[in-house]
């Protein structure tokens, strides 16, 4: 129990810039099996601020972009830095990659990308209205679901990069048990409510789309990059977020 506590201290720290837990020592060799606890808190806060700026009478457009910019700051941008790093990384050749990967300096491919990619959340949401408060906090845990098959499917591509301690402390299976069991609370709660059936149908099948992409996104770049970094990390969790809000788009 106390290194439960210890990791899931580090991944608060590791995860977000909110306060670390008093008088717990973190630890961070296996906090990769608590970032999609840390996403759903996370989108549960993105929820709570739309409530808030809804309720005070602002429109849908500038609610959208003081949620989204709330979860690049909660985050501290650690994934959207993934995500410029890791399409620099594609767009170079496959000799280039990794150093194109390492580069400072921002690309072409990662301005493309992170427009298309916040202009596709911006659509989503706008058409959402309402109902985002149960998409957002669904696409942050699915898309920290993610880094957790890259880390155990694909091998590290950088032997000394600092987020190489995931994957030499991974535990297959076992690292899944805390989202395992936060989708287990999530189907209680959805089907002990009292809410309409269509409701709940639309609950349930925007829930479990976002299963799909958690996989096929870092595989994808897993297969293309030769493997996984900490960048391809943060673009797989960017990446699959942004298809669970279209996806949710689309079925609302």
């Amino acid at each position: 129990m106390q290194t439960w506590l210890k990791d899931l201290a580090g991944a608060w720290i590791f995860y977000s810039i909110l306060p670390s837990f008093p008088c717990i020592k973190p630890s961070f060799k296996r906090i990769a099996r608590f970032a999609p606890g840390i996403g759903l808190m996370i989108g549960s806060l993105q929820s709570c601020v739309w409530i808030l700026f809804s309720y005070c009478g602002w429109p849908t457009p500038s609610v959208v972009a003081i949620v989204i910019s709330f979860g690049i700051w909660v985050t501290g941008g650690l994934h959207i830095d993934g995500l410029l790093d890791t399409a620099d990384g594609l767009a170079a050749s496959k000799e280039r990659r990794l150093k194109a990967m390492n580069d400072s300096r921002i690309g072409a491919g990662a301005i493309q990308t992170i427009l298309i990619v916040i202009l596709l959340q911006v659509s989503a949401l706008i058409k959402l209205k309402s109902m985002a408060i149960y998409a957002l906090p669904c696409a942050a845990f699915w898309g920290r679901c993610a880094p957790l098959w890259a880390i155990g499917r694909f091998q590290y591509l950088r032997k000394k990069g600092t987020a190489n301690f995931h994957k030499k402390n991974i535990q297959g299976w076992k690292d899944a048990i805390p989202a395992f069991c936060l989708i287990s609370i999530g189907l209680v709660i959805i089907f002990s409510i009292n809410i309409e059936s269509n409701f709940r149908s639309f609950l349930l099948i925007s829930f479990f789309i976002g299963a799909v992409p958690t996989f096929l996104i870092p595989e994808f770049l897993g297969r293309h990059l030769g493997g996984h970094s900490g960048d391809s990390y943060g673009a797989s969790v960017v990446a699959v977020e942004t298809i669970v809000l279209i996806c949710f788009a689309l079925l609302s």
